[in-house]
């Protein structure tokens, strides 16, 4: 079997681990905090944890830490990102089911546990309302829509119950559609992939389009072949052929549970809300199992939640303006502020660009439109262009009670907030040869 083309989480470390890049762990290291503040402390670098106390499974973390490193997995450069994800999510492929009955794979068969308890899951900071499944993808299917693959977080509750975040997306109209007819959804989660298969996951594409045909499509681009599925064993759905951990199960119509104090993306604790509970049917995992933790509100997290909503940006503001690229940036914890660059045609063009911005993702609060001789990803860049080409009074835009993001802890009931869009660009005509930048005459 050639190696090279298995679209693994163990493939991908193997490339990463013994570079300046990552950092192996031996010594013993507790679930309890510890491991999580070990990440915390090293989010520039991939961390693999080879001794886990009362746990016979190694734990991976930070496994995607960088705009680089992202790029880099899933085969693209910074540069060329958004235009090789978009051509990817225009040219899906079906994914390829493999008739695996005992699921085995490169590292032998699968092995039953009977509770979650004896899957590491992390307690990550003091104040959690549990242990947390973070890096686990659900698979779902809708008899008119199709499969949904997305990311969300899971507390367990017990050896088989688990309380799942739904957001008012895809699954959750999945699920609500299961309830209306008194019925369970069926689902499956998998931990423990390669960031293809995650970066996919986490990219917000129309209802009825399956993620695994993205993931598929980004694939054929690394290896040749399409993505490989199997089929579970209690529930009537596929996962990735080489899961590191599945879990099956049904998110069940009743009862509802609390379900947080949980930090989320902006480092703050999001608020406890009432949510539906999973009842796992069936766990089973590799031999040598890898776990994979992703950090909440690290650089990891970060990455997998702000960066798949770029393209979309990219996309409504190209409606608008010549877009040149986007940036979710750091300080605005990936999620908040952004910056798009444009090659300026019109003198509104700017101030067309920030709608578009704002309604490409609706959680952005605040959006600078810069002239695409400026570096978006360079913040000193940026400041640049708010201080010599923006005046706020007839370069903001403001737009009041409109909705936004429910983990900006600032935004009010209903996560109403006041969205602000910032044109410094320049202006077009004879005015712009004031704003050019010095430079020495070529040599």
């Amino acid at each position: 079997m050639d190696i090279t083309n298995i679209m693994d989480i163990r493939r991908f470390i193997d490339t990463d681990i013994d570079t300046d890049r990552g950092l192996t762990i031996k010594e013993p290291v507790s679930t309890d905090f510890e491991i999580a503040e070990i990440l915390y402390k090293n989010q520039d670098k991939t961390v693999f944890f080879e001794n886990v106390t009362g746990f016979d499974f190694r734990v991976i973390g930070n496994i995607c830490h960088s705009r680089d490193s992202l790029c880099n997995a899933i085969g693209t450069s910074k540069s060329e990102y958004i235009s090789y994800v978009l051509n990817a999510i225009e040219n899906p492929t079906d994914p390829t089911i493999i008739e695996d009955s005992e699921h085995a794979g490169r590292y032998g068969r699968h092995k039953e546990i009977g509770s979650l308890f004896d899957l590491p899951v992390l307690k990550h900071f003091e104040k959690d309302g549990g242990r947390y499944i973070t890096a686990g993808i659900v698979i779902g299917k809708d008899r008119e829509f199709g499969r949904n693959v997305s990311f969300h977080r899971m507390m367990v509750i017990d050896d088989n119950r688990m309380a799942i975040r739904l957001c008012r997306r895809h699954l959750y109209r999945y699920y609500k559609r299961a309830k209306r007819s008194g019925k369970p959804l069926e689902i499956a989660v998998s931990i423990g992939l390669h960031p293809v298969i995650l970066y996919a996951a986490a990219y917000s594409l129309p209802l009825g389009y399956d993620e695994f045909s993205l993931a598929s499509s980004l694939t054929e681009r690394l290896t040749g072949k399409s993505l490989e599925l199997i089929k579970c064993q209690t529930v009537d759905l596929e996962v990735p052929r080489y899961s590191e951990i599945i879990i099956e199960g049904k998110i069940m119509p009743e009862p509802l549970v609390d379900e947080g104090p949980f930090v989320d993306i902006t480092g703050t604790y999001d608020i406890v809300r009432k949510q539906p509970v999973i009842e796992v049917s069936k766990i089973y995992h590799k031999i040598d199992p890898i776990y994979h933790a992703l950090l909440p509100s690290g650089a990891e997290h970060k990455i997998f939640m702000g960066m798949p909503q770029e393209p979309r940006i990219f996309r409504a503001v190209k409606k608008e303006a010549a877009v040149k690229n986007v940036c979710l940036t750091e300080g605005g914890c990936n999620w908040l502020h952004g910056v798009v660059s444009i090659k300026k045609e019109n003198e509104d063009d700017g101030k067309r660009a920030i709608r578009a911005a704002l309604d490409g993702h609706p959680s952005m609060k605040h959006v600078i439109i810069v002239d695409d001789d400026i570096d978006i990803f360079n913040p000193t860049a940026c400041e640049f262009a708010l201080a010599t080409r923006f005046q706020a009074d007839r370069d903001a835009i403001m737009f009041e009670n409109e909705k936004g993001s429910s983990l900006d802890p600032s935004a009010g009931e209903e996560s109403l907030t006041t969205k602000v869009g910032l044109d410094a660009t320049k202006p077009l005509g004879r005015r712009g040869a004031d704003f050019e930048p010095a430079r020495f005459p070529d040599s």
